[in-house]
This record gives C-alpha cells, sequence and structure tokens, in this order.
C-alpha cells in the first residue's frame, strides 16, 4: 500500500551526491561525483562554477541549487564542498564537511593550503574514499579516518612461515 499525502521517500544511505575542492580561482583541485545527477565532465564543471560563484559572492556555507544542498566551507585558498540532495539532513552532510576539513588537516603537514593538497593529492584521495563510499557516508569522525589511513601505511610484519622457513634452512645449513 502506498503511503498518502506529501510525497514520502524512502530511507537511504546514499546521502552524498558530490564532495569536490576548488581553489581560489574556482579550478577543480579533486572530485569525486557518486551518482548519475551530473554524467559528464562537462556537466560537472559548470555546475562547479554555478557552486563557486554563488557560494563566493553570498558567503554562506549552505546553499541551494538546481534541488541540491551545498555546504561550503574554505580553508587559505581553497574551498570545500559537499553535495547531497534537498531532502537530505544538512546536518549530516555538514559533519561530512567538517570530518573531511579536519582529517586532512591532520594528514597534511602544516595548513591545508592549494600546494600542500597537490603535493599529496594520493593522500587527500584516500581521506575522501574513508569518509564516502559510492555517496554511503561510512566514517564521520576525523581520529578514526586519520586512523585507517595509518594502519593502511604500516608495513606489514613477514608472514610466520617465511620466518620458519628462514630459520629452518638456516639451521639445516648449519648441521652441513
Amino acid at each position: 500500500m502506498e503511503p498518502t499525502g506529501p510525497r514520502a521517500r524512502e530511507p537511504s544511505l546514499y546521502t552524498v551526491k558530490a564532495l569536490f575542492i576548488l581553489d581560489g580561482d574556482g579550478q577543480r583541485l579533486l572530485a569525486k561525483y557518486y551518482d548519475g545527477t551530473f554524467p559528464s565532465a562537462k556537466e560537472q564543471a559548470a555546475f562547479e562554477r554555478k557552486v563557486f560563484s554563488t557560494t563566493r559572492r553570498a558567503g554562506g556555507d549552505v546553499a541551494c541549487l538546481q534541488g541540491l544542498t551545498v555546504l561550503c566551507a574554505s580553508s587559505a585558498d581553497l574551498f570545500f564542498y559537499v553535495v547531497g540532495s534537498c531532502q537530505e539532513n544538512e546536518l549530516v552532510l555538514a559533519a561530512v564537511l567538517s570530518c573531511l576539513l579536519e582529517a586532512l588537516g591532520r594528514v597534511l603537514p602544516g595548513e591545508v593550503e592549494k600546494r600542500r593538497l597537490l603535493d599529496n593529492m594520493d593522500g587527500a584521495f584516500l581521506v575522501v574514499d574513508e569518509i564516502v563510499d559510492g555517496g554511503v557516508i561510512l566514517e564521520s569522525d576525523p581520529q578514526q579516518v586519520v586512523q585507517r589511513l595509518s594502519l593502511r601505511a604500516a608495513p606489514e610484519p613477514a608472514a610466520y612461515g617465511f620466518v620458519l622457513l628462514d630459520y629452518l634452512a638456516g639451521s639445516s645449513a648449519r648441521r652441513e
């Protein structure tokens, strides 16, 4: 039976449609789009230009554009954006944006600025991938994101079988 009244929406984990970082001139530095809202690179670039011009003029951190909720934050010469549908909870999107800023601040040495971001782009993509995967928010705690990244970077210990084989090979060589 269909719900009556205002259009009811199904609960969804897919809360982020896009996440991108632009420089002070509005040029894309990093972008991840998670659904087909903007299927081509041309449409994505046009949307980013519109978002940048709107948020830069308004100076606000929340905007509604083309039926989407866009949250913005800036740091030094960078602008960070998280995009969700117009029905999304702004607090959830704000938690994603805050997590992104704080995690990048911990991963990148010094202040989060364009040069450091470009020099550590692989780390920036890893941070984004730890926070959102396929539009699903995985983590909103920057400490957990950084901890997961440090676990990835840690060297793996030698497998026990190889250590045992090396030991046995060494002891059999001494017997001969």
